[in-house]
């Protein structure tokens, strides 16, 4: 038997532990990180996710300050808070990474994605089709006798769900450019 006991009704808990409990649901989060616009910076940063095992829903990057030579990476990407946290605070100690954003904790942010849809289909299919891109606003920037390209842009939710209806249509192929993000408001 332990020499030690504990006295009923107290708590088994560390003294020492005394940092805050985390949740451990997976989140989605949105990532704004302002880089030098030089080569091979794209690669450190995503090195840092492939590297620890995280994964990237989304990634999009273009220069945004031309004479200033800095890039936005824009990276959506899932974890738990303290992965979340974890991941920020290593892309803040990138040299090249001046700022980390997490847009999703900062305010409401305004995403965006564009997709285009190419949809093979004849008669009904064809018809049904042309509606349901009219109800979601898609533009049809192709088209023959076999087939349509469908533009599409809005949240990835909303694009998903329109990928989902053009599946059983004739969906043949996709491509979406990945989410670009701003926090809303000044």
């Amino acid at each position: 038997m332990s020499a030690l006991k504990i006295k009923k009704g107290a708590t088994s808990h560390s003294a020492y532990n005394l940092r805050p409990t985390f949740s451990d649901a997976v989140e989605c989060h949105t990532l704004a990180v302002i880089v030098d616009n030089e080569p091979g910076v794209l690669a450190r940063v995503i090195g840092l996710f492939s590297g620890r095992g995280y994964n990237i829903d989304s990634l999009t990057v273009a220069e945004v300050d031309h004479e200033g030579h800095q890039s936005r990476i824009t990276v959506v990407t899932a974890g738990t808070p303290q992965i979340i946290e974890q991941i920020k605070a290593q892309l803040g100690r990138i040299v090249v990474v001046h700022e980390v954003h997490d847009l999703t904790v900062e305010g409401p942010s305004v995403e965006r994605e564009l997709a285009l849809f190419r949809v093979v289909g004849a008669g009904d299919k064809r018809v049904e089709a042309l509606r349901l891109a009219d109800i979601f606003r898609a533009n049809v920037v192709d088209s023959t006798l076999n087939s349509f390209i469908f533009e599409i842009t809005g949240t990835p939710e909303k694009i998903d769900a329109f990928s989902d209806l053009m599946r059983p249509l004739g969906l043949q192929e996709m491509a979406r450019t990945g989410v670009a993000a701003l926090l809303r408001g000044e």
